[in-house]
């Protein structure tokens, strides 16, 4: 691929506001059913603005999304094999896809529909990318036992490390400093120096393969999230990155695999949420301190509920394996429109929109 040739956008002046033209879906007394993002199960969805995310799938697009319209925004193919996960890099028009074609693929909103960027080495499917604060270095892990750091500008790869069984899959950085946390299917959670590249803290081994992982705003603490069944399992984890390998409290109420596990963004005032999506068809929300459940959603049907993508403290995207992409609000108090799914516990969890 040719060198980088643009510079950074702001998201802003491409996805603007549409107050006043927004249905307030969640007045209504069904779900809307908006046009469908993609043909097929859908594998990973991240926010890119307050009214729009990105999501990859079985179908090898990757397709911007505005859920406040209805409608796609921007659709780009150039994977050969489904897509595993997208990134955006936060106040530019930068997307990056990993696929189980073996590479990494970058895109610039402004710039056509081609990639401006290809990121290729890994000998299987790349699991996880992450892109530093200073948007100059794309992190990626694959199966292959390989953690990988390249430089976007010229899409060389500067860093290479291979740990036996070290199947990747995910990895996110941490905010504010140069470290980077990773999940494996060896059951461990690995925190990486980019400088040396150098693996710095490995946490205790959990009983179950660790699919997903995220860190806080303040880059405090870190979640994971558990494979499993029959209720074995199935839990999500917070540590203390200040006291690396300081298990905090554990999230339990999954019946199967807990696929994805995000902090969600703070309201003013009140305590910091986690959400979690399972194989089981559910999401719950958690208070981040004492563990408990606030409330539950069942998406009966949607198959397995593998990616969630908050916007805002209100507004969810949950990516599911079987109808496509939902999007979920959160409030208190309010009914439950029908077809939505079944929720329980203190908070109201609802389906306003299909696509």
């Amino acid at each position: 691929m040719g060198k980088l040739q643009s510079k950074f956008r702001k998201r802003s002046d491409i996805y603007r506001s549409s107050q006043g033209q927004k249905e307030d879906c969640a007045l209504d007394s069904q779900v809307v059913q908006y046009e469908p993002a993609h043909q097929g199960s859908i594998n990973t969805v991240v926010s890119l603005s307050p009214e729009a995310c990105v999501s990859g799938g079985s179908d090898q697009a990757v397709v911007v999304y505005d859920w406040t319209q209805g409608r796609v925004c921007q659709s780009f193919q150039g994977h050969t094999r489904e897509i595993t996960k997208v990134v955006c890099y936060p106040g530019t028009t930068w997307l990056f896809s990993a696929s189980r074609d073996k590479t990494v693929l970058m895109w610039d909103l402004n710039q056509g529909y081609e990639p401006i960027q290809e990121f290729s080495g890994h000998e299987l499917v790349v699991n996880g990318i992450a892109v530093s604060p200073d948007g100059r270095k794309l992190c990626s892990g694959s199966r292959d036992n390989w953690m990988c750091l390249w430089d976007i500008e010229s899409a060389k790869c500067e860093q290479r490390h291979n740990i036996s069984r070290n199947l990747v899959t995910h990895v996110c950085w941490i905010a504010g400093s140069s470290s980077i946390a990773q999940t494996s299917e060896d059951k461990t959670i690995r925190i990486w120096d980019s400088r040396a590249w150098q693996v710095t803290n490995t946490f205790p081994a959990k009983q179950y393969i660790q699919t997903h992982c995220d860190v806080s705003p303040n880059g405090h603490y870190l979640v994971s999230s558990s494979n499993g069944f029959g209720g074995q399992g199935c839990e999500a984890t917070l540590w203390d990155l200040r006291q690396p390998g300081c298990k905090v409290v554990e999230y339990r109420g999954h019946l199967q695999t807990t696929a994805c596990c995000v902090f969600l963004p703070s309201t003013t005032g009140g305590s910091p949420l986690v959400a979690t999506s399972s194989h089981d068809g559910s999401v719950k929300i958690w208070d981040q301190n004492t563990a408990a459940c606030l409330g539950t959603l069942s998406l009966d049907g949607a198959g397995p509920l593998v990616s969630l993508a908050p916007s805002d403290p209100v507004n969810v995207i949950c990516a599911t394996f079987n109808s496509g992409l939902h999007h979920l609000q959160l409030g208190q108090g309010s009914p439950q429109p029908q077809g939505s799914g079944a929720a329980s516990g203190g908070m109201d969890i609802r389906v306003v929109a299909r696509f």
